[in-house]
């Protein structure tokens, strides 16, 4: 049986799940903005309500982004450190990936177009087909981007489909092609750990992971994440 935490903080909600008897708990801070003060006491209590404790789990995951640079970097840093003091491993989980298993679970299309705000006048914007029978759940259909609203467009996707759209990049004024081809926008969903646990746990049991060290936040902008990051110099 396996027993995976899940890390969410790449928004303004804070959120954090358990993996656990074949079923997910969880709790969510909304738009709470003090990811590194609740983050931590939010695990310990999901745990102690779930009467589990931290050396019992098989791996930690985390929203791995894209999303806020500096809410990433506090959910992947604690799910390091929390899997270095474990020696256990980690399972990064696209954030796009959780919010199309998200919206699959209210509204049943053929494809999910998912996409954030990435601030600085552009969205983060991937495309997604969720298949419950597939080993990894979700599967995504070219590559994740950030970019300009206007600069996004439809996927090579059969004419017959039908779309999804999803997350708040949908309040941006996209592409009118783009928006015609869908059955419903629901602009207010944004990624949880709910959704990280339950993908997390398809790619534990076919086999993934990735020691702590090799597990890192994925930006999409990295060259303006790499400028945030503190500068040092040898003394």
């Amino acid at each position: 049986m396996s027993l995976i935490l899940a890390l969410d903080a790449s928004g303004s909600a804070c959120s954090v799940a358990l993996w656990y008897q074949d079923q997910v708990r969880s709790q969510l801070q909304p738009q709470s903005n003090r990811h590194t003060q609740v983050l931590l006491p939010m695990v310990q209590d999901l745990l102690a309500q779930a009467g589990v404790s931290l050396q019992q789990l098989d791996a930690i995951a985390y929203g791995q982004g894209p999303g806020s640079f500096t809410g990433i970097r506090i959910a992947a840093g604690a799910a390091q450190g929390l899997a270095f003091g474990l020696d256990c491993p980690l399972l990064p989980v696209s954030t796009l990936a959780a919010l199309a298993l998200q919206a699959a679970q209210q509204v049943q299309v053929d494809y999910y177009y998912c996409g954030l705000d990435a601030r600085m006048g552009e969205i983060y914007w991937g495309c997604y087909r969720v298949d419950h029978s597939a080993a990894k759940l979700v599967s995504l259909c070219g590559t994740e981007l950030v970019c300009k609203p206007a600069a996004v467009v439809a996927n090579k996707l059969p004419a017959a489909a039908s779309y999804m759209g999803c997350g708040s990049a949908w309040q941006f004024e996209l592409p009118e092609e783009l928006r015609k081809g869908t059955v419903t926008v629901q602009s207010e969903l944004f990624p949880r750990a709910q959704e990280i646990a339950l993908i997390a746990q398809v790619n534990w049991l076919s086999g993934g992971g990735k020691a702590p060290e090799h597990a890192l936040p994925v930006y999409l902008r990295n060259a303006v994440a790499w400028q945030k990051l503190p500068r040092y110099r040898k003394v």
